[in-house]
């Protein structure tokens, strides 16, 4: 799409679609052809964010009044939109944010499966009833909405994401107010207008996009009762400080410093597969993304020398061509940053065994293109080995043991997601219960989890909140505890029961 021919977008407030206020928009271009213009999108100001969180607090009301099952049948009809539209919105996200199109299309089946999973518990959403202490007594729990929910996403899983966060919130019965990533609000008008042609009432749904000012104003807004923040460490801090004054309700997903344990024992083949696909796949632009693999020593130069090789054939280039297996990092600030770490690498004393360069041939010069880059002579105090990088940077950690790689694994500021190759069921178990990520997995990659289990991480990767599977339903729900006494007379709990 030329720049003559690119379209104008709009907010979604209240069940309309506005153009900016101001008339200011953000380009939205893509990063393997930066003078492909995909759009302009509203540059909003917080003026248009309290109007959107006017519009979600006057629809709260009716919606929470919908019976959860009805909830449940709009949310279904949008999963069969998505259904239908999954090529296109696929292409359009690989054109915004530079993945492969393989990539892409999973993360729309993401969203698909997010949402029919989500959507199947408006006939659930399970309390308890319990025995009463007391004769003539019910005892029983209940999930009840929060009010208006405020939705901050990420550009690297632009539809995923959004349905981990919005579906739950509106199959319990609270409204939105969604901000997506300057970076890819395509994805996102996408998903919105899918749950509007599906039957979500006006208001219930609303959208805002432009910068940090949005953000702001929704976190400290004495009218969202949750912020479900999903991004950088450094904003979830001030998400959470900015929140806290109102004890809101908070979830943070931040950070990842990811770790793949090959053992001695390990099917290297399979290991190299899992490695590169963890390490490389979506550029490394993943929170979940294996940036450190950690070898026994009995193995490391065999694994290294197939690996490194490996890495350095894969194919870069633009999303959308069949035969690329790496696309682009999302803009020049990220990619400056990746530039930034291996120059950090070097300078600390690692070897640069492959990559380590930006690409600017041919038809890759337009892009923000970085090599498949590989560091070996890895020390676990090294910056590159503790700290988010968010890019297509591997360092290979020379072990001598599974408790030596444990403890390597163990030792950095996040917690989200690990791994363990090996064919002994004793080290997998071991690995298991001694990692200490919210995420684990045995004779496969750090990346791949599934929306039927919670997702999420300890230390300062979040703060205790998990999403996916019905764990995100306690994010976007408070548990009422219900008493009915229907003996006719007074009876006091653990005092009449002696």
């Amino acid at each position: 799409m030329s720049e003559l021919t690119s379209s104008t977008f709009c907010n979604y407030i209240g069940g309309r679609w506005l153009p900016s206020a101001s008339g200011k928009t953000i380009e939205n271009r893509n990063p393997a052809h930066t003078d492909d213009l995909i759009g302009r999108f509203p540059d909003s100001s917080a003026d248009e964010a309290h109007q959107a969180i006017d519009a979600a607090a006057r629809a709260f009301d009716a919606w929470r009044m919908t019976p959860a099952p009805k909830r449940a049948e709009i949310l279904f009809r949008a999963a069969e939109l998505l259904v239908a539209r999954k090529e296109p919105f696929a292409r359009d996200m690989t054109r915004e944010m530079g993945k492969v199109l393989a990539e892409t299309r999973g993360d729309v089946q993401e969203a698909i499966d997010m949402t029919y999973f989500l959507a199947a518990e408006g006939r659930r959403q399970y309390g308890q009833t319990v025995p009463s202490e007391l004769r003539d007594k019910f005892a029983m729990s209940i999930r009840q909405p929060l009010g208006v929910c405020a939705i901050i996403t990420p550009w690297n899983f632009p539809m995923a994401i959004p349905s981990w966060k919005m579906i739950p919130a509106l199959v319990c019965g609270n409204s939105v107010v969604f901000k997506p990533s300057e970076l890819t609000p395509l994805s996102a008008h996408n998903f919105v207008t899918v749950l509007e042609e599906a039957g979500v009432p006006a208001g219930v749904v609303n959208m805002v996009t432009g910068g940090p000012e949005i953000g702001e104003r929704l976190t400290v807004d004495e009218r969202v009762s949750v912020v479900s923040f999903t991004g950088s460490t450094a904003v979830g801090r001030l998400v959470n400080q900015n929140a806290a004054p109102h004890v809101k309700k908070v979830h943070l997903e931040m950070g990842g410093k990811n770790a793949i344990m090959v053992m001695d024992d390990a099917a290297l083949d399979l290991a190299l597969e899992g490695c590169l696909w963890g390490g490389f796949g979506t550029t490394g632009q993943r929170c979940t993304a294996a940036s450190r693999v950690i070898v026994h020593e009995r193995v490391h130069d065999r694994f290294v020398d197939a690996f490194v090789a490996r890495a350095a054939a894969l194919r870069v280039g633009d999303g959308l061509h069949p035969t690329t297996e790496m696309g682009p990092s999302i803009g020049q600030k990220q990619l400056e940053k990746v530039m930034s770490y291996v120059s950090i690498g070097q300078q600390e004393g690692a070897t640069l065994a492959c990559g380590g360069h930006r690409l600017t041939e041919g038809a890759l010069a337009k892009g923000f293109f970085h090599e498949p880059t590989v560091f070996t002579d890895v020390k676990p105090e090294m910056r590159i080995a503790r700290e988010e990088i968010f890019g297509p940077v591997v360092s290979i950690i020379n072990v001598r043991s599974l408790d030596e790689a444990i403890r390597v694994t163990n030792d950095v500021a996040y917690g989200l997601s690990a791994s363990i190759y090996t064919q002994d069921i004793n080290r997998a178990f071991r690995a298991m219960r001694d990692v200490y990520t919210g995420i684990f997995y045995v004779n496969a990659p750090t990346i791949g989890a599934e929306v039927h289990l919670p997702f999420g991480g300890t230390k300062a990767t979040g703060n205790g909140h998990r999403e996916a599977g019905t764990a995100a339903l306690d994010v976007f729900s408070d548990w009422k505890s219900v008493y009915v006494d229907f003996s006719g007379k007074l009876q006091r709990a653990q005092i009449d029961t002696v």
